[in-house]
């Protein structure tokens, strides 16, 4: 299978990319992305097949599917990255809470978030192909919270690869920023940037488009490459967990196999929920996909208006600080799917030029036949949180939020991104306990609630400050080239 640019003009020949290509180099034409035209359709006995597998083999079974141009002994070395997590063998948590809810827990990785489920393997795949090329890469990411330290962590020390990692000054939680700026590996380099989350990530988009940029890099024998999910490589492995929990609910009888659920997605850049509208197509039997969002809801706007407007739109710091994002680089792959590159690059240029734009009323229907999206403040968030910790289920500001979107009447899964460890304050605050320290609180949380640490985040509190810089954000790339010509 090879991968198609996201934009085009009228009657122009799109430059296809193989995997490999696209993962390496992860800009397509006119600044756009890569995504697949076609999916792979699973039926359903083969889900019945899929639903008796562990993670590690549903996931090469569906990764192999696509048909991609890399060593199938790659892809299944990266799998192997899932030995890294707490359970070996089940990478992924999967509960019932209640009737008819169900929670998929994806943050039992090395950094305690989502994010490892997808750049644990993709970190492995890069490095693999690089090696294979005898070439050498910076991986650029920008961060919301969770990106950076799951990115960090599967390239550290890695031969051939060197990393830069964006976030926002105050605008991620203690615990991120420590993971960050404590980080190991010669080869790694976290920054911190006087600005928001779309600073970090327009800043990243500016230089992956830029020759000057990339030619610098070429002096000192680098190619240029990203690890946030603009990188259709983290996208693969984000279709996997959605369909792993599809197959666990055929498994355990909870689905008849005409039966649909409903799964809930906490969406900042929404690649979680385009991972789930991806395994949709492929054949798990999802009705609706429900984006939650927080005070930043440009996306409830955009599904439930069709309009995607930035002005007079400043972001909003929350207690969910991943989901505090406006620019969902994402939607674009849905446009694509839906409308095609050359709409999608009318689309993105008039959000660029104009910032804003509008589907037409057929083009709103049609994304509203896979999603419907709401928000939820931070006092609603805090009562969820709060809600569920009395009935012993604990789950972090973001997976808070899709509480708020459940139907009793029919099967829900909601879709857990971090550990409640990462957010100490909020948890706190939300459950009316209070501690002089975030170290304090820490303990006074998991004694209140009977819950573990892991030593990896106890840890982080007497742990060197090794990448201290906080900058304007101008001077990013100056930064950079400095750091890589040491």
């Amino acid at each position: 299978m090879r991968l198609n640019p996201t934009r085009l003009n009228l009657n122009e020949k799109p430059k296809q990319a193989n995997f490999s290509t696209a993962l390496l180099s992860p800009s397509s034409m006119h600044g756009g992305l890569y995504a697949p035209t076609k999916l792979p359709k699973i039926s359903m006995r083969k889900w019945l097949e899929l639903s008796a597998l562990s993670y590690e083999k549903l996931a090469a079974e569906i990764v192999s599917m696509f048909k991609f141009d890399v060593d199938e002994k790659i892809f299944k070395n990266a799998i192997k990255r899932y030995k890294n997590f707490d359970r070996p063998n089940q990478p992924v948590e999967f509960k019932k809470i209640d009737k008819n809810l169900y929670i998929n827990e994806l943050y039992h990785g090395p950094t305690r978030a989502f994010k490892d489920m997808a750049l644990q393997p993709f970190g492995e795949i890069l490095s693999q192909l690089a090696k294979k090329r005898d070439e050498n890469y910076l991986i650029m990411c920008a961060t919301s919270g969770d990106t950076g330290p799951a990115t960090l962590k599967t390239f550290a020390n890695t031969p051939n690869i060197k990393v830069v990692c964006l976030y926002p000054d105050g605008g991620t939680s203690d615990v991120q920023r420590l993971q960050m700026t404590s980080m190991k590996g010669e080869n790694l380099k976290s920054i911190g940037i006087k600005g928001n989350f779309d600073d970090a990530q327009r800043a990243l988009k500016t230089l992956l488009a830029s020759q000057n940029f990339k030619d610098e890099l070429a002096k000192s024998n680098l190619k240029l490459s990203a690890a946030n999910s603009v990188n259709f490589g983290r996208i693969l492995f984000q279709i996997v967990y959605h369909a792993y929990a599809y197959s666990k609910l055929i498994k355990n009888g909870a689905l008849s196999k005409n039966e649909s659920f409903d799964i809930i997605v906490p969406s900042g850049n929404f690649g979680n929920a385009l991972g789930a509208y991806y395994a949709k197509k492929m054949g798990a039997k999802i009705n609706k996909i429900k984006i939650v969002s927080n005070a930043n809801n440009i996306l409830t706007e955009f599904f439930t208006t069709g309009t995607y407007d930035l002005r007079n739109k400043s972001l909003i710091q929350t207690i969910s600080p991943a989901m505090d994002i406006l620019i969902s680089s994402n939607v674009e792959r849905l446009l694509f799917d839906k409308f095609g590159a050359v709409r999608t690059k009318e689309l993105m240029d008039a959000l660029t030029n104009q910032k804003f734009y509008k589907l037409t009323k057929a083009e709103l229907e049609s994304i509203k036949e896979d999603f419907e999206a709401d928000f939820c403040t931070d006092k609603e968030c805090e009562a969820f949180i709060n809600e569920q910790a009395s009935k012993g289920v604990i789950v972090d500001p973001h997976t808070a939020t899709c509480f708020k979107m459940i139907d009793k009447t029919r099967i829900n899964i909601i879709t857990s991104t971090a550990d409640w460890v990462k957010f100490t304050p909020s948890m706190l605050k939300a459950c009316g306990l209070k501690a002089k320290g975030e170290l304090e609180g820490l303990k006074a949380f998991a004694k209140a609630h009977k819950q573990e640490i892991s030593p990896n985040i106890l840890e982080l509190f007497s742990t060197k400050i090794l990448h201290p810089d906080v900058i304007a954000k101008e001077k990013i790339e100056d930064k950079i080239l400095e750091w890589i010509k040491k």
